[in-house]
């Protein structure tokens, strides 16, 4: 059989124009938080009790200064002398009130955590699911540690700032008006005096904030940029060791460690700069307070208890300002990385499920068609050109090339890990794009040439091939395969730890689990990239067999570097140079097909070659 001649369909956009890039937005503090809400509802449930809550604590706090006053204009110096029982009872007042503060406190946090838990939970959900919605090209265009950094590290600043911050914030603008409303009960000339020495902190701290925006973005680039690092390092630390590399991968490492040291110094010095104008300008609005307050008291326009009420206030009005400025820095950190969470979930799914609108197909046979298809990986040039293909139901087709032919390629667009930049990739006369995710993984599975494993048990990790296997379907499985009596010699038989990404076990055997996990999944089309590659000779000879049970009655796509697979198939398909050069059956390709015979002389020449004992 021939590649056939189809009718050109229009393109759609391809992985290059589509990529995108995952750094975020241009979005300011403040724009960032309203779309945070937008994604997390969860954050501002129940928040107008809350901030009642809290603006019943920050109230709370002017009873003391109300109270010295008090205490000391009436129940101290008073007319009458020493008022014992006045004094008695404001205290009362003042502890009564701080109790019903206390608790207003405690509550309006448990409720401010439980939402913020809530929300956090939310965007991390969203924002995991959605990385698994992206293609594999565009997860590809950033290192994994620093993708798993934007679900993790990212978050964890966000939730920081909106359980500690956020509500400082709010309560610290509150207690700022009422220690204002009450200084000029008190005394006008003195709250004048106190807002205009603040007035120049207020108006450099936008500029300065913008500043500690921009570093505190860098620092967590940096930050993904070292998990990146640290990660690959210790998942391929045997790679390292087996070429003696360590000092290079540790100089790698450190070079990210130390970048992110030094952009978070240089942030914490911006923090620290506005911390400490804050703090030097709260010890001086005290001392010209004094002053002023005692020239005040001198011509008699302000009292000794209102005097000392207006230092306990500046206090109240010093406080926020100081903890206003560490605030509003932890809220340009929690932005930047919001910022980096939203720029992955504004990334788009550029291979989209079409969910309930998708087509659902019933299950059975898969015959297969390329039309037309083109594909390039971004910046690169097309790796498959103008493909068209037509694979017969129940077929065994073995996909033989010269590496970097688009071999695997042609597999990825074949399971929709990918979709073509022109063309159309159908499945029993449907378009891949418009078959549902569900329906399409349900009947088409993968196994790649190092399939994945789960730090579960062996039967766990092929028990994730169907959803709610039992531990006597994994079994029946492994028997089927011939594989049981292998399953039960190891050390734990069926219960034995695979450990993480299975290096308990060999490249062979983490292949037979990958196989098994396959066959339990009982796809209508199998695509194996090669899949017997890590398994031993003896191995192999017993899961060939296996392999014929797996793949009679439906159809299978396997991509064969030994072409041993070639001649036991029923079509093989010859990519070369990102062309389809030919199709049939290995007997006729040895007649016709150059780049057939080329390969086929250069294998035969490889496993005729004689093996020298030593």
């Amino acid at each position: 059989m021939s590649a056939t001649a189809v009718e050109k369909t229009e393109p759609v956009a391809g992985p290059e124009s589509r990529r995108p890039g995952l750094s975020g937005t241009e979005l300011t503090a403040w724009q960032v938080i309203r779309r945070g809400v937008a994604i997390s509802p969860e954050l501002v449930q129940g928040i107008w009790l809350t901030l009642l809550l809290a603006l019943v604590a920050t109230c709370g706090r002017i009873l003391v200064p109300v109270a010295v006053q008090q205490t000391t204009d009436r129940g101290l110096s008073g007319g009458d002398g020493v008022r014992l029982g006045l004094v008695a009872g404001l205290v009362a007042a003042v502890a009564a009130g701080v109790a019903i503060t206390a608790v207003a406190s405690y509550v309006s946090n448990v409720r401010l955590f439980t939402a913020t838990e809530a929300g956090l939970a939310t965007l991390r959900v969203k924002a995991f699911r959605h990385i698994h919605d992206l293609s594999v090209l565009t997860q590809n265009s950033e290192r994994r540690g620093a993708l798993v950094a934007r679900v993790t590290t990212d978050v964890d600043t966000i939730s920081t700032f909106v359980q500690w911050g956020g509500l400082i914030l709010v309560l610290s603008a509150g207690q700022l008006l009422v220690a204002t409303i009450v200084m000029a009960v008190y005394s006008w000339q003195l709250t004048l005096l106190v807002w205009a020495c603040f007035l120049p902190l207020f108006l450099i701290a936008r500029p300065l904030q913008r500043r500690v925006s921009v570093a505190y973005a860098a620092v967590r680039e940096r930050v993904g940029e070292m998990l990146g690092a640290i990660s690959e390092a210790v998942v391929g630390a045997d790679t390292i060791r087996a070429y003696a590399v360590q000092n290079r991968t540790q100089a790698r490492v450190d070079t990210a460690i130390d970048r992110h040291r030094r952009s978070a110094t240089r942030a914490q010095i911006l923090v620290a700069f506005s911390f400490t104008g804050g703090v030097l300008m709260s010890g001086l609005v005290v001392a010209a307070v004094v002053v002023a307050g005692v020239a005040l008291g001198i011509d008699g326009g302000i009292s000794l208890g209102e005097l000392l009420a207006v230092l306990f206030l500046v206090q109240l009005f010093t406080q926020p300002v100081q903890m206003g400025t560490e605030v509003l820095n932890e809220l340009q950190n929690a932005a930047a990385g919001w910022r980096r969470v939203i720029g992955v979930l504004d990334t788009p799914a550029d291979v989209v499920d079409p969910g309930e609108q998708g087509v659902s197909q019933p299950r059975g046979p898969i015959g297969v068609r390329f039309e037309h298809v083109t594909f390039a990986y971004p910046g690169g040039e097309p790796v498959l050109r103008d493909v068209s293909l037509t694979i017969p139901e129940r077929a065994r087709v073995a996909v033989v090339g010269e590496t970097g032919s688009g071999k695997t390629t042609l597999a990825k667009l074949l399971t929709r890990l990918m979709d073509p930049a022109t063309g159309r990739v159908l499945i029993d006369g449907e378009d891949l794009r418009r078959i549902s995710f569900a329906n399409l993984r349900s009947r088409i599975v993968m196994v790649p040439q190092e399939g994945f494993l789960f730090d579960l048990s062996l039967a766990d990790n092929i028990a994730w091939g169907r959803e709610g296997a039992t531990r006597e379907q994994v079994g029946e499985a492994l028997a089927e395969l011939g594989l049981l009596e292998w399953a039960e010699g190891l050390p734990r038989g069926l219960d034995t730890p695979v450990g993480q990404r299975g290096e308990s076990l060999s490249a062979g055997e983490r292949q037979l689990l990958a196989l098994t996990r396959a066959y339990l999944a009982d796809p209508d089309l199998l695509v194996l990239d090669e899949a017997t590659s890590a398994v031993d000779p003896a191995t192999e000879v017993k899961l060939q067999a296996a392999l014929d049970g797996i793949t009679r009655g439906r159809t299978s796509v396997t991509i064969a570097h030994r072409l041993s697979t070639a001649e036991a198939a029923d079509l093989v398909v010859v990519v070369d140079k990102g062309e389809v050069a030919d199709v049939g059956h290995h007997l006729e390709l040895l007649q016709r097909c150059e780049p057939y015979q080329r390969m086929y002389a250069s294998w035969r020449n490889q496993t005729s070659q004689p093996t020298t004992n030593t």
